[in-house]
């Protein structure tokens, strides 16, 4: 029997696995997607992430890729308004690569992800967790994490609440670009005096950016769908560049003011990480890495829980630690978020709550 079946493969679910692996549990991580995902996403690593990866043995990898230091260049209303250098908030770099660190080192640790293999019911017992998927496959495991994002099969099959709030209509567009003759020397950010603003920032490792804005709307009022014209009208309607064409859009989606915290990270033998148990407005930088914390709490549970005598006492300490901590950055990034639409109305200002 498998001792920790872990559902997703983001950078939650692989991070522990590689916490557990490493311990010598046996692991399988299943996926509902059919491959990995090349998107930036979630593109900041804080420095307690930093550390976690440093003892699973990622963190070099991870550092020769990273930017640990990034220069702020403002715009409001098109003109140049300052430069700020920001440094010491840990690395910045893709989502995609740091999951494809983790499954490196995974893939040395003996484990691949398994793809496609989407999650359609839990039952336990005292004994364990029968996981069953689509195509009708049973997984016997002693216990089950639940790391498949904040849409999460996982919470939803256990029932647990997701007590929050979600805003109908999109708050962002983003998504990954081209931009040929733009400098990769600065974080670029641009804001106009009506509320609004695009953002773009290098990838390292990349020639692309992640390019971040408020969304463009119809003739009704209405968000217009991400899509490459649409992203170079805001460039062009905030940056004010012109000879800067977007090119080669190989991510394109939209982001919705999402504040969530579960009620419980635990139900018997099954747990909950990362955005499957809590999610948050992205100023901060906290979400990822709130994940990756999440996963190393637990992998301390679990592989106390498989190597000692177990008893609630050792399964009841994840939550203990992290449901408090969830539910205060939930509340701590709300709050930054509403300070950052207070700063793009202010010329010289601007977003430096952080990196996600």
């Amino acid at each position: 029997m498998t001792d920790v079946l872990i559902a997703g493969s983001g950078p939650t679910g692989l991070t522990l696995a590689c916490t557990l692996a490493l311990r010598g549990a046996a692991v399988r991580v299943i996926d509902e997607r059919s491959e990995p995902h090349h998107e930036s996403r979630g593109k900041g690593l804080r420095p307690s992430s930093v550390e976690i990866f440093e003892e699973l043995g990622v963190a070099g990898s991870l550092t020769a890729i990273g930017k640990e230091e990034v220069v702020l260049r403002k715009y409001f209303d098109g003109a140049h308004v300052n430069d700020t250098r920001v440094s010491g908030n840990g690395l910045l770099m893709g989502q995609w690569q740091i999951e494809e660190a983790l499954r490196e080192r995974l893939a040395g640790l003996g484990v691949t992800v398994e793809y496609g293999a989407r999650l359609a019911g839990i039952s336990q017992d005292a004994a364990g967790v029968r996981a069953e998927l689509a195509d009708g496959t049973v997984i016997g495991a002693r216990y089950l994490a639940g790391c498949d994002g904040g849409r999460s099969t996982t919470r939803k099959l256990l029932g647990i609440p997701f007590e929050g709030s979600t805003e109908e209509e999109p708050a962002m567009v983003i998504g990954d670009v081209r931009a040929p003759g733009l400098s990769r020397d600065f974080w670029h950010q641009w804001f106009s005096s009506d509320g609004s603003g695009i953002m773009l920032c290098p990838m390292p490792g990349t020639d692309t950016f992640q390019l971040q804005a408020s969304p463009e709307q119809d003739e009704h009022g209405e968000p217009v769908p991400p899509s490459l014209e649409t992203f170079q009208r805001l460039f062009d309607r905030h940056a004010r560049i012109p000879g800067i064409r977007l090119t080669d859009p190989t991510w394109l989606s939209t982001w919705r003011v999402n504040v969530r915290v579960v009620t419980r990270m635990r139900e018997g033998r099954v747990f909950l990480a990362g955005d499957a148990a809590h999610v948050h407005p992205i100023a901060g930088g906290l979400g990822m890495n709130t994940g990756i914390d999440d996963a190393a709490a637990l992998g301390r549970t679990l592989a106390a829980a498989l190597t000692g005598p177990g008893g609630e006492e050792v399964l009841d300490v994840y939550e203990a630690e992290r449901l408090p901590v969830a539910t205060e950055v939930v509340a701590d990034t709300a709050r930054r978020y509403e300070r950052v639409l207070a700063a793009v109305r202010t010329p010289g200002r601007g977003i430096e709550a952080g990196l996600d």
